[in-house]
């Protein structure tokens, strides 16, 4: 028996001919039967509803189902997402989790294969997933595209294994996004060839536009850490069919406030056309990852979002196949975390264990760069007390330590600028890629109670200052926590003032942190295994000199 016809009228806004006009749309079965100009219809506006084109799901440190509960809220009706960073604790068993659990909500999730894990062999992951790996979840129809190739080297240099995985993609016509920062001419030249079709690394417009002639797709990133459309938006306009929007890593407290629908204000804000932004996050991700979500057009799936004008943008509804999910302030689905996968080794360790004996007049020094994943290397005269190197907290040098998760092993210490800590500590088990845990403090005592108190909780953010804690549980894989978004939110959020109080004025410390452990991200960076010149792309001692 057919469902009952649903109506809505309203301004209808169409992306595909680029027109506004008053029109009823006729609702059946998940499926917009017809769409008919109506001169009576409501004030408001419908458009097609949005998508984010590139994001980790597990950046939110949400579930998939609580990420759907706050983005609806947002217009936001799918996602292009990479589980690449649960991949790297967990394997396929990881992916499986998301995917299961995208199920559980309306929202239209496209789950990608991870195709870096782990992603680089200078860090400790928690799962190797093969080219024989690859072709398994290539093969499933809930594995729709390769996720980015972080491994830009090993294409450039014709790695067979980062070769072999391009071509069990390309065998079954399956995309193949990019993570190319910074790269340019020949090399571009070489990593395009290979059939890697998308980028969302871009930090400079001279760099966007290169890539675009060679054929790739710019993925405009907004995220809680990196924000980049100030610097992209007009390639909206140049380049309408080119471009698409992304946050890539959007943080709890960031995404109950807004989602794309924020960067699409933005884009209004600064008079990028109506149509080419607006397909920036509908018509452009559907046709090029092939996704199954509406465009307002007869016999689509009913995916659509209704506002109040289309400058303040104001969400009142979100539907997918025709479902209410959000309405006037209410989601319109219930959602509750079924299981919670982990893997954590239990490594306490001592102050003893984080204290650097000084084998040389300079230390390399880490400098974090607020608003960027990318980082900058500092020679700095040390700071030595008793033989020892230790944090200066009026130069802002303090201890950046990196400890295994996965297995027994002492830590790694190194130095970095940029967080502006005059006190305590804080860790976290999210580090980029393989999450092992980062701290960065400006004693030790705090640093070593921090990463401590994570171990017991098997994944979490502690701060630390002067042994008092303040902590969020991350008991999924070491990164995700199992309470609503709406909590979490407001742990995280505490969590960030206690940081600022202690003397970070970074826009989001945490976020920073969780990327200095990036060996993909030029320039110095640090993992379980060393410090590490990702120009060079090997690990590097901490003392000029060469002693280690």
């Amino acid at each position: 028996m057919k469902k009952k016809i649903k109506k809505f009228s309203g301004n209808i806004v169409d992306v595909l001919e680029k027109r506004i006009y008053k029109g009823e749309i006729s609702v059946r079965d998940g499926f917009i039967q017809k769409i008919t100009p109506y001169e009576n219809a409501n004030d408001h506006y419908i458009l097609p509803g949005f998508i984010d084109a590139h994001v980790h799901i597990e950046s939110s440190m949400l579930t998939p189902g609580e990420f759907a509960k706050l983005a609806v809220r947002h217009g936001t009706v799918a996602t292009v997402s990479d589980p690449h960073e649960i991949a790297n604790v967990l394997g396929e068993k990881g992916i499986n989790f998301m995917i299961n659990d995208g199920y559980r909500v309306p929202m239209k999730f496209y789950f990608g294969a991870p195709s870096c894990v782990p992603a680089t062999p200078f860090e400790t992951s928690g799962a190797d997933i093969n080219n024989h790996g690859i072709k398994k979840l290539l093969k499933r129809k809930d594995i729709h595209f390769l996720s980015e190739m972080m491994n830009y080297p090993g294409v450039i240099n014709k790695d067979k294994k980062v070769m072999e995985k391009l071509k069990i993609a390309r065998e079954m016509n399956k995309r193949i996004d990019g993570h190319a920062p910074g790269l340019r001419g020949k090399d571009l030249k070489i990593y395009v060839n290979e059939g890697i079709t998308t980028d969302h690394e871009c930090f400079d417009l001279q760099e966007a536009i290169e890539k675009i002639t060679m054929g790739m797709k710019i993925q405009i990133r907004e995220g809680s850490a990196a924000k980049n459309f100030n610097t992209l938006y007009s390639l909206i306009d140049q380049f309408p069919e080119q471009v698409m929007l992304c946050t890539d890593d959007i943080h709890p407290h960031d995404l109950v406030n807004g989602h794309i629908n924020s960067i699409i204000k933005k884009g209004l804000e600064r008079k990028v056309n109506l149509f080419n932004l607006i397909r920036s996050a509908t018509l452009n991700p559907v046709k090029h990852y092939g996704l199954k979500v509406g465009l307002l057009q007869q016999n689509d799936p009913a995916d659509f979002i209704v506002v109040d004008n289309l400058r303040d943008l104001n969400i009142s509804e979100s539907y997918i196949d025709g479902r209410c999910v959000y309405k006037n302030g209410t989601v319109g689905f219930l959602y509750q975390c079924s299981t919670k996968p982990n893997q954590f080794y239990k490594n306490r360790i001592t102050v003893n264990d984080i204290k650097i004996i000084a084998k040389g007049n300079e230390i390399k020094v880490i400098e974090a760069i607020d608003g960027e994943l990318v980082t900058r290397e500092k020679i700095v005269s040390q700071n030595i007390l008793n033989r020892e190197v230790i944090t200066d907290t009026e130069k802002d040098i303090l201890k950046i330590v990196v400890l295994s998760r996965y297995r027994k092993a002492k830590p790694v210490i190194g130095f970095i600028k940029g967080f502006g800590l005059k006190k305590g500590a804080f860790a976290s088990s999210i580090a980029h890629d393989s999450h092992n845990i980062i701290a960065v403090g400006a004693s030790d005592e705090d640093i070593v109670n921090a990463m401590n108190r994570i171990v017991e909780n098997k994944g979490g953010i502690v701060v630390s200052d002067n042994a008092e804690t303040m902590e969020l549980k991350l008991e999924i894989a070491g990164i995700i926590a199992s309470e609503n978004g709406s909590t979490v939110a407001s742990k995280y959020l505490e969590i960030n003032k206690k940081i600022r109080q202690m003397g970070s004025e970074l826009h989001a410390p945490l976020m920073t942190l969780s990327f200095m452990g990036l060996l993909v991200i030029p320039s110095l960076k640090i993992s379980d295994k060393g410090l590490f010149d990702v120009n060079k792309f090997e690990i590097t001692p901490l003392f000029v000199n060469g002693a280690d």
